[in-house]
């Protein structure tokens, strides 16, 4: 069955770096548009960045310059690289299938910005 599995969360203060990774299985990585979305308590899933089959990348406004989508291919791994974190970036992230927050996702991975 289709899994996702996030990891590389943790606490950061605000102008650090994380990188987080989604192991993926049970379905044709290579041929799926693969996206990062973010929650926090009492929030809607806010998506965040996408790429698509050919690696065209897509950032919300609020990410924009700050965070790098990226995949490989060869070993079924989607990343976000997030760069110049701030506290409102603060957020449990999940990696998901297509193009919206509405596709399966993982369980997400916890993102603590504080000094």
């Amino acid at each position: 069955q289709v899994q996702l599995v996030e990891s590389g969360g943790g606490s950061v203060q605000p102008g650090g770096s994380l990188r987080l990774s989604c192991l993926a299985s049970g379905f044709i990585f290579s041929t799926s548009h693969m996206s990062w979305a973010r929650q926090v308590p009492g929030e809607e899933l806010e998506w965040v960045s996408g790429i698509s089959v050919s690696g065209t990348t897509y950032y919300a406004d609020a990410v924009k310059g700050r965070f790098t989508i990226s995949r490989d291919n060869n070993k079924n791994t989607l990343f976000l690289q997030m760069n110049s974190v701030k506290p409102e970036d603060t957020a449990v992230y999940y990696c998901l299938i297509g193009r919206t927050v509405r596709g399966p996702r993982g369980r997400g991975t916890q993102v603590n910005v504080s000094s």
